[in-house]
């Protein structure tokens, strides 16, 4: 049964769906331009690391803390995802009756369960890392992950509103553990080391990380799935 709180946002939304094809293939175009998504939000991380204040090197640990936290949280979501029952995306729910928008697919999301929205989890962990750098830049981090990232998600039937909701507290809430100096040093301490000793590796490796973030590991995502569905062959 979809709780009401679910079924009424996506009833609000699905209402518009279908009724112009140009609004569709706006979600759409959003919802897979890694250039509006990934692309800015890592963009605004090279920011916070080249910022020239007297916090810089503060700022540099949140960075690197940030990222490291994010993919923490993204592997304690895909596990969660694993462990928990499974739960069918808008698209592909027979009582919903989704009316899916013109232009969008995603069949191949079909045997993924959407609780909880991974893209919730990385965008928020990351706003966070950003918010403790700077509140403004921060809160417009906050604001790009529900408009730009998981509001068209939404509306495309790709998650429920809940999913979002506790990608989101999951993100927020493991990125917040830099907030403790201890643990941010303990995280962003090696990194730091190994710039100041070889800035020539260290900077290629962290554009390659910051690569993968932007394009939401699409690569890593791919090879994991060509590993599971070979080793579910052999079984």
């Amino acid at each position: 049964m979809l709780n009401p709180f679910d079924f009424s946002i996506l009833r609000f939304l699905n209402q518009y769906s279908q009724r112009s094809p140009l609004f569709d293939s706006l979600v759409v175009h959003v919802v897979y331009n890694l250039f509006l998504t990934g692309g800015l939000i890592t963009a605004l991380l090279w920011w916070g690391w080249s910022r020239e204040t007297p916090r810089r090197e503060t700022n540099r640990a949140h960075v690197l803390a940030g990222l490291v936290l994010t993919v923490f949280a993204l592997v304690v979501a895909r596990g969660l995802a694993l462990i928990l029952p499974f739960r069918v995306r808008p698209r592909f729910s027979e009582s919903l009756a989704f009316r899916t928008p013109l232009g969008s697919e995603s069949s191949y999301l079909i045997h993924w369960s959407s609780f909880p929205s991974d893209h919730a989890v990385m965008y928020f962990s990351l706003a966070t890392a950003l918010f403790f750098i700077s509140r403004r830049v921060g809160i417009f981090a906050y604001c790009h992950a529900v408009f730009v990232v998981c509001l068209p998600l939404l509306y495309l039937g790709v998650h429920y509103p809940t999913d979002v909701i506790a990608g989101a507290f999951l993100g927020i809430a493991i990125a917040s553990l830099a907030r403790i100096d201890s643990v941010r040093d303990a995280i962003a301490g090696p990194g730091l080391r190994w710039r100041r000793h070889s800035s020539a590796t260290f900077y290629p490796a962290i554009y390659l990380f910051t690569l993968l973030v932007a394009t939401e590991f699409d690569s890593v995502r791919e090879i994991v799935a060509d590993i599971w569905r070979a080793m579910k062959g052999l079984s």
